[in-house]
């Protein structure tokens, strides 16, 4: 156990580390719609982070930290999941 417990501690440092860097500049497919002036529409529900963010926080740096560390730690929930079931077959 003290392997993942050393996992998870890297895995926050690194987030801490990194979330700054993460560009708020449009992808390629939002800057082709906004050069062609197609709008979105709105969506019928926002998700639970919306633009990776929990909307509840109001400090953005701390706000994006959380949903990503919420963000990888589902995926590697649901992956360990499906790892766990395929291998009992």
């Amino acid at each position: 156990m003290k392997g993942y417990l050393k996992a998870l501690v890297l895995t926050l440092v690194c987030l801490a580390i990194l979330i700054p860097l993460a560009s708020n500049a449009p992808d390629g497919l939002e800057k082709v719609a906004e050069t062609l002036g197609i709008e979105e529409h709105e969506p019928i529900w926002s998700g639970l982070m919306p633009d990776y963010t929990i909307p509840t926080i109001d400090n953005p740096y701390l706000s994006t930290l959380l949903a990503g560390t919420a963000g990888v730690f589902l995926v590697l929930c649901v992956t360990f999941l499906l790892g766990k079931a395929i291998a009992k077959k």
